[in-house]
């Protein structure tokens, strides 16, 4: 059994350590001879930090142990309790004049609830993931205003995180660290998202405030302008072409038309794609572009040791990491390459202890066809520049080595902005649960989301496994 202190996150590892029996004799001994005159030098320091550490013993069986990332000054553990995923819930995906903002929230925090068989006043915290409501539906404060219509208990916090289009799979993480720490043991986390309430225009002009206004947005620059130079460049140096772009764009659309909660099903040929003259931003086409869409996604959260009490199928979270990359588009080394996703990715493989051969599924962020393909390369699953090569030859596809987007993925499923990582997380919950119904990946054990904010400059991964 391994003993150890933790002190906040940094846990030290004492096991068979001989300055043990010195530690616990020495202390023993000042508590005898009074603390108080030790407390009157510095060596009462050292005592101080001694008694902390030995009534700060606790066993790590059934929490997460970890390494930080190679190339730390020090290699120091981690230690939190686990984390089960035992509810989820959303609506459906699409353009809803009749439904709220409010509307939406509500109704998949309430799904997500019953799946869990739990009552809202069992919730201990509240995280809320959004990115521009204030702009689309003129409304701020959004964690309390759409907690109380949910019956949130008074001391419940509301917690509203906004990380552009990685609002979701921030306000996920939020919820792991919330009860890793012991701070709460059942958490609510919903996404939503209300776009379909201004002209496209609009929506680009909101979408491009997660950019930077100042040195870019300002000049004209836009989120389809960014992925099309991220495309091109892709092209230049490793060969990519258009229909490899495609092969992204048809995939998804007969992923997502096997899910009865996706905003865009319709499958579509690859010479139709190929054909298609709406240019976007060079090379980028319509087709090549994720939708505008209204819809929300929520899940219950619970320590591991009480999940199989409340869930019929619970699902852990085995790993996680969150990183950023430069801000700026200008600022990047390298326009093939997403920094957070490398370093994110590597911080959840370094938890979860596996490596990207042993994930089944992902859902990852193809808010454009080039996104997918420079995320599998980023993720680990294919060598960089394979990505295109891979997705064409069917490698990705639901029946392939290492399925993608099996929910049809933002390019079909939709993207409203804040709800996107929670259902990520929602997506491959279903798959490991077996439950994911004509998309089913067959014998999914275990499962990962890649979920990215702005150009890139925020990343968060989450790897999951059957409980």
């Amino acid at each position: 059994m391994a003993w150890q202190y933790r002190d906040g996150v940094d846990l030290i590892q004492l096991e068979n350590s001989s300055v043990l029996p010195m530690l616990r004799g020495v202390f023993l001994k000042s508590l005898y001879h009074n603390c108080f005159l030790y407390l009157l030098t510095e060596t009462t320091n050292f005592f101080c930090s001694t008694l902390s550490i030995l009534s700060s013993y606790t066993n790590v069986e059934d929490q997460f142990q970890f390494r930080l990332a190679p190339g730390r000054k020090k290699e120091v553990k981690k230690v939190m309790k686990k984390v089960s995923v035992i509810g989820i819930g959303k609506t459906r995906y699409g353009v809803f004049k009749e439904k709220s903002l409010l509307d939406l929230a509500v109704e998949a925090g309430k799904k997500a609830m019953e799946d869990a068989g739990i009552a809202p006043e069992d919730i201990d915290a509240f995280y809320l993931g959004n990115f521009a409501g204030s702009d689309f539906v003129n409304q701020n404060h959004l964690a309390p205003y759409i907690g109380s219509p949910l019956g949130l208990r008074p001391d419940v916090p509301c917690t509203h995180i906004e990380n552009a289009c990685a609002s979701g799979g921030s306000s996920v993480r939020e919820g792991i660290l919330a009860i890793g720490s012991g701070n709460a043991n059942k958490v609510l986390v919903i996404g939503v998202e209300k776009m379909n309430t201004v002209p496209t225009p609009k929506v680009t002009e909101f979408l491009a405030k997660a950019g930077d206004w100042e040195n870019e947005v300002k000049v004209g620059y836009t989120f389809p302008s960014t992925f099309a130079m991220m495309a091109r460049r892709h092209m230049h140096q490793y060969g990519t072409t258009r229909e490899h772009l495609a092969a992204v764009t048809v995939k998804n659309h007969e992923n997502g038309l096997k899910n009865p909660y996706a905003h865009m099903q319709k499958s579509v040929t690859m010479e139709k794609v190929l054909e298609d003259k709406r240019v976007v931003a060079d090379p980028l086409r319509l087709y090549d572009c994720s939708l505008i869409t209204d819809g929300a996604s929520a899940v219950i959260l619970s320590e591991k040791s009480f999940s199989e009490t409340f869930s019929r199928k619970p699902v852990d979270v085995i790993g996680f990491g969150q990183a950023n990359d430069s801000f700026a588009l200008y600022q990047k080394q390298d326009l093939t390459r997403f920094d957070a996703t490398v370093e994110a990715a590597k911080s959840a493989f370094i938890m979860a202890d596996i490596k990207p051969d042993d994930v089944d599924v992902s859902e990852v962020h193809d808010c454009f066809t080039i996104a997918e393909i420079i995320a599998i390369e980023d993720l680990g699953f294919v060598p960089k520049g394979e990505g295109g090569p891979a997705t064409l030859d069917g490698v990705t596809s639901l029946d392939g080595r290492f399925p993608v987007n099996p929910s049809g993925g933002l390019k079909a499923k939709g993207h409203p902005v804040g709800a996107t990582g929670v259902d990520q997380i929602v997506e491959i919950t279903l798959q490991l649960r077996g439950e994911a119904g004509k998309r089913q990946v067959n014998d999914a054990e275990i499962g990962l989301t890649h979920n990215i904010g702005g150009s890139g400059a925020t990343c968060v991964v989450h790897i999951l496994a059957r409980g």
